[in-house]
């Protein structure tokens, strides 16, 4: 028997791509993770997450752990509304689905509104496990470089004028992260929000915003595409993942609410109760407000600390953006192969991503890399900067 004869067609052509995570390198026990974009460790909420499940079952006993039992559920939806209505967003609750986490959210949105012959346009670079979901339905994409203002929307312009010239079928969406963007913590301009948005019209695409780190900015927090929609084409993905804790798994995607009860109608695992009530219950007790203060504060820090180092302790050919929020910096170490580099630098102790995985064209990414301030406190960042920057010194040397 062949088993893989069982398998759909869509399923055998996804499962010919790289096997997800594969981006993700075994660390050695003592290494300096810069690579692990994670919340810091002491940032996440565990002790007020431990109260809010005590609560939980002393007020409501077994009925968190059926499957529609806890009256906090539908609770966590109003939550969420309140937040978005924070940033300029605001839904009803049947324009509003929660979702194991905002994978869960992006991949609903590719197996409801993809298929093979669709177009998806996608930053270059972009965020590897977002580029793993869309392989799975399609092959036909556009890539659309990024610079220190995003998404470089003029360069996406004159692609879609190229390809409506030369008959090519165009974007059916655009998949962007507008904030804090992964990998490159860059931002999309208001200039650039405003005209993608134009382009969504004129073009006729939908934009998926995948907001996961809008509401970690330093400063003023940049103002959402969705907030900025007027006809009602932007499918916003967000996430408790960043802000509280990862994994709880809480989600969503906002839009209009034909597209959430199409979403809704491929999302069959009746939702996750107890993790949805423990978040409900944590919220109704937490300051919102004066946690994301204290989450900026901590992050802004870390990331001067990681600014600083590199400043002190990388050779001048080496490029960086510095970023206004969110967990990363992105970093170009011209004529050097980070794939190899990062052999290397485990041997001394210190992590990160390969800028290759955030590419379709892996080739594309060869010099870049990608650091995270989130997890390592910044004793560990000035310590692993200066193990990094001696391994590309050498690397240098040798060009």
């Amino acid at each position: 028997m062949r088993v893989e004869s069982f398998f759909s067609k869509t399923t055998r052509t996804a499962l010919k791509n790289e096997p997800p995570g594969e981006w993700i390198a075994e660390l050695p026990d003592d290494c300096i993770r810069l690579s692990s974009g994670y919340p810091a460790p002491e940032l996440v909420p565990d002790e007020l997450l431990k109260e809010a499940v005590i609560r939980l079952f002393e007020e409501e006993r077994d009925l968190p752990l059926h499957y529609m039992g806890s009256p906090r559920v539908p609770k966590l939806r109003e939550q969420i509304q309140e937040r978005l209505a924070c940033r300029g967003v605001y839904v009803l609750g049947e324009e509003l689905l929660i979702t194991s986490g905002a994978c869960q959210a992006i991949d609903l949105i590719a197996r409801t509104f993809i298929d093979a012959e669709s177009v998806v346009a996608l930053e270059s670079p972009t965020y590897m496990e977002a580029l793993e979901i869309f392989q799975n339905y399609t092959k036909d994409f556009m890539s659309i470089p990024v610079d220190e203002q995003g998404l470089e929307t003029n360069l996406f312009e004159e692609a879609l004028v190229d390809r409506k010239q030369k008959g090519l079928p165009l974007p059916k969406l655009l998949y962007v992260i507008p904030s804090f963007q992964n990998p490159t913590g860059t931002s999309l301009s208001l200039e650039r929000r405003r005209h993608v948005l134009e382009l969504a019209s004129q073009y006729n695409f939908l934009i998926v915003e995948d907001d996961a780190y809008g509401e970690l900015g330093f400063n003023e927090a940049p103002t959402s595409l969705k907030a900025l929609d007027k006809e009602d084409r932007v499918l916003h993905v967000g996430s408790l993942s960043k802000v509280i804790a990862p994994g709880m798994r809480i989600g969503w995607v906002a839009g209009v609410s034909k597209w959430i009860k199409a979403l809704a109608w491929f999302k069959k695992d009746l939702d996750h109760p107890f993790a949805q009530a423990v978040m409900a219950s944590f919220l109704e007790n937490t300051d919102y407000e004066k946690r994301l203060k204290s989450l900026r504060e901590s992050y802004q820090s870390k990331c001067s600390a990681l600014t600083s180092a590199i400043e002190e302790h990388f050779p001048e050919a080496v490029s960086w953006y510095v970023p206004e929020g969110g967990y990363f910096t992105w970093v170009k170490v011209p004529g050097v192969d980070t794939a190899k580099l990062l052999e290397k630098a485990l041997i001394k102790g210190v992590s990160f991503v390969p800028g290759k995985y955030f590419f379709l064209n892996q080739a594309d990414g060869m010099e870049y890399l990608r650091l995270s301030f989130s997890y390592a406190n910044e004793e560990e960042i000035v310590e692993g900067i200066r193990k990094l920057g001696r391994v590309i010194k050498s690397e240098l040397k040798n060009i």
